[in-house]
């Protein structure tokens, strides 16, 4: 008899004991607003930080820039003579991508002029917003935030995600 009271109080017992007590305060899950007002506060703070960051490149490469509605920044640095591109057009560029530290991701030195159709192919869609301000022989810099970059997750090769990225290009031809 003495065996049963043994096993049971070192099985059930604490068990049973422990069923009336809670060891942690119960939680409230939060709710679906509730979780879209948090992510949406963290996006603008993150946003916030990388106009910082992208304005204090622009001050440091002492760089006269206009800012579009979307955050592109850009400066016309070259100006040519040719036409302006347009929707539908394709744009064959030479260019040079770089983070804001100044780190070389690609190069048209390296890889070859590029061309693309303004407003269809997949590039950065800062490039097509930028590219629409340029005409033929024009040099720009541009500043793309990393929405209209890469966005959240880089291009899972040389950048990261969540990066801004400067494009040097030059609008060769329009055809």
């Amino acid at each position: 008899m003495k065996s049963i009271w043994g096993l049971f109080s070192l099985l059930v017992l604490p068990v049973l004991v422990s069923c009336g007590q809670s060891s942690q305060p119960v939680r409230k899950q939060p709710s679906e607003s509730e979780i879209q007002e948090s992510l949406i506060r963290v996006n603008k703070e993150l946003n916030r930080r990388e106009s910082i960051q992208i304005d204090s490149y622009i001050k440091r490469e002492k760089l006269d820039v206009i800012r579009t509605g979307t955050g592109l920044r850009y400066q016309i640095y070259e100006h040519g003579k040719g036409r302006f591109a347009k929707p539908e057009m394709h744009a064959k560029v030479s260019f040079t991508v770089s983070l804001l530290d100044g780190t070389i991701c690609y190069s048209s030195d390296s890889s070859g002029t590029e061309s693309f159709l303004i407003d269809h192919d997949e590039v950065e869609s800062g490039l097509h917003e930028g590219i629409k301000l340029m005409r033929e022989g024009d040099r720009a810099k541009f500043i793309l935030p990393s929405h209209l970059a890469h966005g959240l997750i880089g291009d899972k090769a040389k950048i990261p995600a969540r990066s801004p990225i400067v494009y040097d290009i030059k609008l060769i031809q329009l055809y």
